[in-house]
């Protein structure tokens, strides 16, 4: 996203004026088109002649200039506004960061459904596999309904839980922030799924 400010002539203006430096620019190419019909070769002759201003700003004059803008903060809080969202899961108001998920601060986060029966272990060894190529989070804190929560509000796209089926056929669920839905998918395929997820175009 851009600003761009016509200035007028006023920023070389007002530096020509405090500063004592000429700032006027000379159009050569427009006097060697124009000269042999001005009855001089000399452009300062010419103006010896006191023709009018409008046909002097013709070959001299102050450039207008054009300020564009772009800066990191107009992105971020464009990127902010349109990603902010309330809905309602479950007769439970919700408020959500909608970001593109390559644009998510946080890619995934990693849950153990309970703190025991091995889940926490098998949670963290997968954390420690995705965040040498993610921005991954862990989080064993509080019920996973409200650890759900947590991540929308961070505007995570995707979180990962490692419940007592994950033992059984080494499988995980995997969470999309949007819509809410969840599929199983394999453990070791995980890594290789968020890079598709992530990848340009989707």
């Amino acid at each position: 996203m851009e600003g761009v400010a016509h200035r007028g002539a006023y920023d070389l203006t007002q530096h020509a004026k405090h500063s004592g430096k000429e700032m006027t620019y000379f159009d050569e190419e427009a006097w060697e088109r124009d000269k042999a019909g001005r009855g001089t070769n000399s452009f300062k002759e010419w103006l010896k002649t006191n023709p009018p201003t409008s046909e002097i700003e013709k070959y001299q004059f102050i450039p207008h200039v054009i300020e564009p803008s772009a800066g990191a903060d107009r992105f971020t809080l464009a990127v902010l506004c349109e990603a902010y969202a309330e809905d309602e899961i479950g007769g439970e108001a919700r408020t959500v960061m909608r970001f593109h998920p390559r644009l998510a601060p946080i890619k995934a986060a990693v849950l153990p459904l309970v703190n025991k029966d091995g889940m926490p272990e098998r949670a963290q060894a997968l954390y420690r596999e995705l965040k040498q190529d993610f921005n991954v989070f862990f989080d064993d804190k509080g019920a996973v309904g409200r650890r759900y929560r947590r991540q929308d509000e961070a505007g995570t796209p995707y979180c990962i839980t490692i419940d007592g089926q994950t033992a059984q056929d080494e499988t995980v669920t995997i969470r999309e922030r949007d819509s809410t839905q969840q599929r199983r998918i394999a453990l070791k395929a995980v890594g290789d799924e968020l890079r598709k997820l992530l990848r340009p175009g989707k």
